[in-house]
């Protein structure tokens, strides 16, 4: 009798599980440890008006917007997608962002040191 006919098939179906499983994890601890990068290119974009990871020029016009609370970050740049916030160009820029993203970026900027 070969081997195989002697291995039950709850054994194989196991077994098929776990190896799909050891097989996906690198990709999953990929994409976990890519999300930080993700988020981190997403508040990139507003370094060019607000500085980089948001510590505004001293004197400048637009505000600083590390260590700000992030429920008021998203609170305004909703308020900007939504075009009920006067802005300049952050309606625009704004509505170019999912709520997830916005959620995101204001998250970042809530973890930065002021």
């Amino acid at each position: 009798m070969p081997l195989q006919a002697s291995i039950p098939r709850a054994a194989t179906g196991l077994a098929l599980a776990l190896a799909g499983a050891l097989t996906a994890a690198p990709a999953m601890a990929q994409a976990a440890a890519s999300a930080p990068l993700a988020t981190r290119a997403l508040a990139a974009t507003c370094a060019n008006c607000h500085g980089t990871d948001g510590r505004a020029v001293e004197q400048s016009t637009v505000p600083g917007l590390a260590g700000l609370p992030a429920p008021y970050l998203v609170e305004q740049m909703k308020a900007f997608k939504a075009g009920t916030r006067p802005a300049t160009v952050m309606h625009q820029l704004a509505r170019g962002y999912s709520d997830a993203q916005i959620e995101q970026i204001a998250a970042y900027f809530a973890a930065q040191k002021r």
